[in-house]
């Protein structure tokens, strides 16, 4: 057999820990009448920090709570907090389980919860095997306050997983482990492709000075969140670009409102000048969002710019290769309710093309919008290329006594019919149009210097 996908599952593959709705179920349904002493000051820790050893200490303390009731009494809570929980399982979670599925690697779920509240979960989201906590029945069938076999934490966890694998003839050294704590990091070490998701502080040190992937189940894979802040890099790189940074450039933003605040989205605009996308990073500022941008593949393959451009949340579009792989990423990130963000023209037109006031675009945002059911959101830049004109390298930070204006409005979702992409792309192009001032729809012939202006090196 090839290797396993193991995953923990508090913190991992949703936000927080299950024990609240766990609990919440229970209580509900009448199973428990009474809570563990500091039960909710723990939860809310464990949420904010990670596991600790009080928290540990609790769940030891459940079989208490079990004590006496049947096994099967707690069939019906533990299928009513499923349900709960897979409302909130991540959803990147969601689809590395299903690639790994595909692959034909076998999902091992392996977690300190008890094994009967949290198999229906596990039914739910697809997993093969559960390694979780049991507790002792009585020979008819009652808990009886202990714990059967091992604890599942920490080496207790490794050890449950090595006689999994030894059963099941899989070779850790062939896996993939998934987990936040540092308690986990047994389990981590031993298997050979370890990832720290959404880490605690310690594990977040210990995964940098090892070298091990920092990922985040609630973005898009390879987005860089900082860790122990845990707040994603193109957040802080939008704080950290107020207008008054770029003194020789004014902005005139409008129709933010436009831009769904939640749930998948398409945005998609002109494409002027390399200031565009400063153009963008105002207009996205006030939404409070982020979102997946598609570029041009050269610019992920200049050393550390790519890099960083793909920690920012970018997305690689290699067009001699038709971009299948960027429109799958693309795909995936709406899928998980984020933002993509694209220009359909593909490039900055040059020469006497840039002054035509008919857009053409490529079909990737109506195949995107067909697929995945995503509004389209239109919006019109202006007056970037008077800051950074395409005949030069660099923008003109000289204009500080009189700043050019860069103009950008948002408009409303584009009505598409979803039957042809070649149709709905010119219905795209048509509503970026209406986005822009009235003099970009004015046919005219532009001047040798205007030429010069919108060719690269002049």
């Amino acid at each position: 057999m090839s290797g396993a996908a193991i995953f923990d599952l508090d913190r991992t593959l949703l936000q927080g820990g299950t024990g609240p709705l766990l609990s919440r179920a229970m209580y509900d349904l009448g199973v428990v009448t009474r809570r563990l002493p500091g039960e909710s000051l723990l939860y809310g820790l464990f949420d904010l920090v990670g596991e600790t050893l009080p928290s540990i200490f609790l769940a030891r303390q459940a079989t208490l709570v079990a004590k006496g009731r049947e096994l099967t009494s707690f069939d019906a809570a533990a299928q009513a907090a499923a349900t709960a929980i897979f409302d909130v399982i991540h959803p990147f979670a969601l689809t590395l389980i299903e690639q790994h599925k595909a692959a034909g690697r076998p999902v091992v779920l392996a977690t300190t919860t008890p094994h009967h509240l949290i198999r229906p979960l596990a039914d739910l989201l697809g997993f093969d095997h559960v390694i979780a906590t049991r507790y002792s029945l009585t020979e008819d069938g009652r808990f009886d306050g202990s714990i059967s076999g091992r604890f599942i934490w920490s080496r207790g966890k490794l050890a449950a997983v090595r006689e999994w694998a030894g059963a099941e003839g899989v070779d850790l050294a062939d896996c993939f482990a998934y987990s936040d704590s540092i308690y986990d990091l047994p389990l981590l070490s031993a298997v050979g492709s370890p990832a720290a998701v959404n880490p605690d502080p310690r594990l977040a040190l210990y995964a940098l000075a090892r070298g091990w992937p920092i990922v985040h189940f609630d973005v898009s894979p390879g987005v860089l969140k900082v860790p122990v802040v845990g707040v994603e890099l193109q957040r802080l790189l939008f704080l950290a670009s107020p207008p008054l940074l770029t003194p020789y450039a004014r902005f005139d933003v409008a129709g933010t409102e436009n831009i769904p605040r939640t749930g998948p989205a398409i945005l998609v605009g002109n494409h002027r000048s390399y200031f565009d996308i400063p153009a963008m990073i105002q207009m996205m500022r006030p939404t409070g969002r982020t979102g997946r941008i598609l570029a041009k593949k050269e610019l992920f393959d200049v050393p550390v710019v790519g890099a960083l451009a793909t920690a920012l949340g970018g997305i690689p579009v290699d067009r001699g290769h038709g971009g299948a792989e960027s429109f799958e990423q693309a795909v995936v990130a709406l899928e998980g309710g984020e933002m993509v963000c694209l220009l359909p023209q593909g490039t900055i037109p040059r020469g006497r093309k840039f002054y035509d006031p008919v857009l053409k675009g490529r079909t990737g945002a109506a195949r995107l919008a067909a697929i995945t059911g995503a509004p389209v959101i239109p919006f019109g830049v202006w007056g970037s290329e008077q800051v950074w004109p395409r005949s030069s390298p660099v923008p003109n930070m000289l204009t500080l006594a009189h700043p050019p204006t860069v103009r950008v409005r948002v408009g409303p979702p584009v009505e598409l019919k979803l039957r042809s992409a070649p149709a709905d792309t010119r219905r795209i192009m048509e509503a970026i149009v209406d986005c822009l001032p009235p003099e970009a729809r004015e046919v005219r012939e532009p001047t040798d210097e205007e030429i010069r202006r919108a060719t690269p090196g002049g």
